[in-house]
């Protein structure tokens, strides 16, 4: 297992920037997704940017300057379907080659599994008609290196 955090091993804040605008631009030209994005956001990609390097091992900028409880009400009331979380995956994974990211498979294990955890979240968020339906889930999880 490496000693650097995914963070560190995707390239900090400019590698992941890059690939969060890249993912988001796609999402928004998809038409599976396009209910879900429907319009460009001007904070979107950072807000995705902040929760990634927070996970991955980075700065806590998610926690401290929006808090989970921000990303709960996003996705509240979304609706979300197997297809536009599944989606949401292939597309994301896509944009890591696009972006450069690192492709050694512990590092793209690693990414693959906190994605799929995420939109699995996501979507059961999106689905709760109330606080007791949300997944428990209530901070950024802090995701590691496969072992």
């Amino acid at each position: 297992m490496p000693t650097e955090s995914l963070y560190e091993h995707a390239g900090g804040d400019e590698a992941l920037h890059r690939l969060e605008e890249l993912f988001y631009d796609k999402a928004l030209a998809d038409p599976v997704l396009r209910t879900l994005f429907t319009e460009r956001v001007p904070t979107h990609v950072d807000h995705l940017t902040w929760f990634t390097a927070e996970s991955f091992g980075g700065p806590d900028r998610f926690s401290r300057e929006l808090g989970f409880q921000y990303i709960i009400d996003v996705h509240r009331n979304l609706n979300i379907t197997d297809e536009q979380r599944e989606r949401f995956v292939s597309l994301y994974l896509d944009a890591l080659d696009e972006a450069g990211l690192p492709d050694d498979a512990p590092f793209r294990q690693a990414v693959r599994g906190h994605v799929q955890f995420g939109a699995q979240v996501a979507q059961r968020n999106s689905r709760a008609r109330s606080d007791d339906e949300l997944h428990p889930i209530r901070a950024v999880p802090a995701w590691v290196w496969p072992e």
